[in-house]
């Protein structure tokens, strides 16, 4: 009797040990993952936080025995999303084995490499592009890969600070979205690229009209380079919106330029521009005050009214041109939108970006209006095609979103985000560490250019912008690929040939 109260008290000895050791433990890694500053999982959800590396990484050995699903989900999959993870991480990105793309599927860009590739000191860097050479102060531009448009508001302060840093150390202009622009996008010094929408946040006077004092202003500080007017994007082209009155704190209402606590609406167009004569008109007004250069951003639903514009454009002169176009396909993203008009409206960035090209070109206007492409263009092939199809800039924000942690939670609409990216729950926030992100932020950036240049050597040219259609084939419906410059043949013999 008295033995096996003994073994009994061992037991129990042992079992209130074990569970006391364990508490120690989920203690320590408490603490560690709440002072650690990398993994916004983490750092928002102590311990559990980790079982979503650990899935992650077991998921690469499950994957063998049961199903590959890396080229699977949407609306980015996990292996356009691991790419982003290790270049921000600045981890080697080579992988092993052979690829786990289906090179068959129809609209797959498949880059044609050169029998004599040029030697590494035959290399050339990637010069800066002008644009805007009629503007009183052109834009001498130095990155092929720049920040797509994001406002403060629709992402949380620590993530448009993070970008910002980031941009600065990459040299890569930021675009402010239709926001305004807040002190946090000043922050890093990069160049800014500053976007006016529907509701001319940040330069509306009281009536919601166009102040060409505000645009002075703006226009005044040096990191403002450029002048975007938005027409449309890709998730919800033609579509305004009403920013909610609880979501205008003092700080909003002073950075937009509207009243505290009420809602604003942006209209789902720019009632002055009624016609391709309103549109030139504002692009020539708003380059007159600022002395900027001026563009704007739109999708495409057809190409055949946009030939009258370029028409408009030659009978003006080419000083009426706007400086740039970015284009910005119906695949992309937003923080909410109609599920109409994100699945079914706007032509994808794989026709239009070509299309528009060979438009200015046609009208002889391609030293004069640069093409900027957006819209789900993440990785090196993205940004090559985009280039090889006649874009001198390709910008990204989901590209950026996913180096600053996102995990694509699908959130965005719910200030839930749970790395801290889009929304305003400071508990939330507080995982985002700005000084960690802004290097993820940079090497993203270099990793996408030194990728393309890498792509660019490969069909057998010296830098990116020496790319053309002939140097990519694009896979059709049996299989077979076709070179690009047959299915868009140039209108000048530049972008195609």
């Amino acid at each position: 009797m008295g033995f096996a109260m003994n073994a009994l008290n061992i037991l129990v000895t042992l079992f209130v040990l074990v569970i006391g050791l364990t508490v120690l433990a989920v203690l320590a890694l408490f603490v560690a993952d709440r002072l650690q500053r990398k993994d916004a999982i983490r750092r928002n959800y102590p311990v559990i936080g980790r079982f979503r590396r650990l899935f992650t990484a077991l998921g690469e050995f499950f994957r063998q025995y049961f199903f590959a699903m890396d080229r699977e989900e949407m609306p980015f999959n996990r292996a356009q999303r691991d790419w982003v993870e290790r270049a921000a991480e600045g981890m080697d990105n080579t992988v092993a084995f052979g690829s786990t793309r289906n090179l068959g599927v129809p609209g797959t860009p498949i880059f044609m490499n050169a029998a004599f590739p040029p030697l590494a000191e035959q290399y050339a860097v990637t010069e800066p592009m002008v644009i805007g050479p009629g503007a009183a102060i052109p834009y001498k531009a130095k990155s092929i890969f720049n920040i797509s448009g994001m406002s403060y508001g629709a992402l949380s302060r620590p993530a448009v600070r993070a970008l910002s840093r980031g941009a600065a150390k990459a040299g890569i202009w930021m675009n402010t979205g239709e926001g305004g622009l807040s002190p946090f996008h000043l922050e890093g010094g990069c160049d800014i690229v500053f976007q006016i929408g529907t509701a001319k946040y940040g330069v509306r006077d009281a009536a919601g009209r166009l102040s060409d004092d505000k645009l002075r202003a703006v226009s005044d500080n040096p990191h403002v380079k450029m002048f975007e007017l938005k027409l449309a994007q890709g998730a919800k082209p033609g579509k305004g919106g009403i920013l909610p009155g609880e979501k205008v704190s003092a700080e909003i209402a002073e950075i937009r330029g509207i009243a505290e606590g009420q809602p604003s609406i942006s209209p789902n167009r720019h009632a002055e521009i009624d016609d391709w004569g309103d549109l030139l008109d504002m692009i020539g007004h708003i380059r007159a005050v600022t002395g900027r250069p001026v563009g704007f951003k739109t999708v495409l639903g057809s190409s055949d009214p946009w030939d009258a514009f370029f028409a408009l454009i030659e009978e003006r002169g080419p000083e009426s041109a706007p400086d740039f176009i970015t284009i910005d396909g119906g695949e992309g993203g937003t923080g909410a939108a109609p599920m109409p008009l994100m699945d079914l409206v706007g032509m994808p960035i794989r026709e239009a970006l070509p299309r528009i090209v060979d438009l200015r070109d046609r009208h002889g206007l391609k030293d004069r209006i640069r093409i900027v492409a957006s819209g789900k263009l993440v990785n090196p092939g993205d940004v090559a095609w985009a280039i090889c199809s006649g874009a001198d800039f390709v910008t990204s924000a989901r590209g950026f979103m996913f180096s600053l942690g996102c995990i694509q939670a699908l959130k965005c609409n719910r200030n839930t985000c749970p790395t801290g990216i889009t929304t305003h729950d400071p508990r939330l926030q507080r995982g985002l560490v700005v000084e960690e992100k802004e290097h993820r932020v940079a090497d993203y950036a270099k990793s996408i250019i030194k990728e393309v240049e890498t792509i660019a050597h490969s069909v057998g040219v010296a830098e990116p912008r020496q790319m053309r259609r002939r140097h990519v084939r694009i896979v059709q419906d049996d299989g077979r690929s076709i070179p690009m410059n047959r299915l868009f043949p140039s209108q000048d013999g530049l972008a195609g040939t």
